[in-house]
């Protein structure tokens, strides 16, 4: 891997939130943004990837050093659209590349939908799009469930059902490891603000796949080559149907830019390059 880039972070005043961005690298720009992942999950692509580009990484509005006014209110797909538009402008940024992963895809779309202007190309990696698969009905009494499970206070059952719902198999008794013990407690405060404020709203999005198809902005829909099977990977595949576009292979699972960066970034600037 190369040096780690020179990054320089800064903040943001945006409606019922004030957002952390870091700004690395000089060249063309390209957004990495995720939900509920934050900046520092995609530090090692963004390194990489600043040689030859101007990356900018943010925490999402409620997660980690982006701080809300209000954390009982949701973080709609919406506002998250509306604070990388400000994020945009505030850089003079724009048009730019936008790589979203997860419920950052999600939100990258609607950033696309609202404001095309700023975006020639949107990377949707794996987004989970609840309402165009076959089962969609389901997948809102599950996501609903799974919800009031952690809010209950099952934080393990909680993720036992997520994991199920995603189709991501775990060896047995690693959900109990990783959420049943002592635990940082920013990344609960996280987790906490994704389950009750984040989820409903990025699952139960529907994209207009019309202006998505017909607008200006190039539109990319990834998956993993690890993710066979699961719930992005249907998701995706139908996004992708919908608008008449084959699906981009990446390297690794639904977080391959974190497990696999160098591998990543190769398929990524292959992306950008066909943009």
């Amino acid at each position: 891997m190369n040096d780690t880039a020179t990054v320089t972070a800064g903040s943001l005043e945006v409606p019922g939130a004030r957002l952390h961005y870091e700004v690395r690298g000089k060249g063309p720009v390209v957004v990495l943004v995720g939900s509920p992942m934050d900046a520092a999950a995609f530090a090692p692509v963004a390194d990489l990837l600043a040689v030859d580009h101007t990356v900018v990484t943010l925490d999402p509005r409620g997660i980690n050093r982006s701080s809300v006014d209000d954390r009982a209110v949701d973080s709609t797909i919406e506002m998250r659209a509306d604070d990388l538009s400000r994020l945009l402008t505030h850089l003079d940024a724009g048009p730019a590349a936008v790589f979203g992963s997860s419920g950052g895809a999600v939100a990258a779309l609607a950033l696309v939908q609202a404001h095309p202007e700023q975006v020639h190309t949107v990377i949707a990696h794996e987004p989970p799009l609840g309402e165009l698969v076959d089962d969609r009905e389901q997948v809102r009494v599950q996501t609903d469930d799974l919800v009031a499970t952690y809010l209950a206070g099952d934080v393990t059952g909680a993720w036992q059902k997520f994991l199920a719902q995603a189709n991501i198999d775990m060896p047995e008794g690693a959900v109990e490891q990783m959420f049943g013990g002592e635990r940082d407690p920013q990344a609960v405060a996280d987790e906490h603000f994704w389950f009750a404020n984040e989820m409903r709203s990025t699952v139960s999005w529907r994209p207009d796949v019309a202006v998505l198809r017909d607008g200006p902005t190039h539109v990319v829909v990834g998956i993993g080559e690890e993710s066979g099977g699961q719930f992005c990977d249907r998701t995706s595949t139908a996004l992708a149907a919908a608008l008449g576009i084959e699906t981009t292979t990446f390297p690794g699972d639904h977080i391959g830019f974190v497990h696999v960066p160098e591998r990543f970034v190769v398929e990524l600037r292959a992306v950008l390059g066909r943009s």
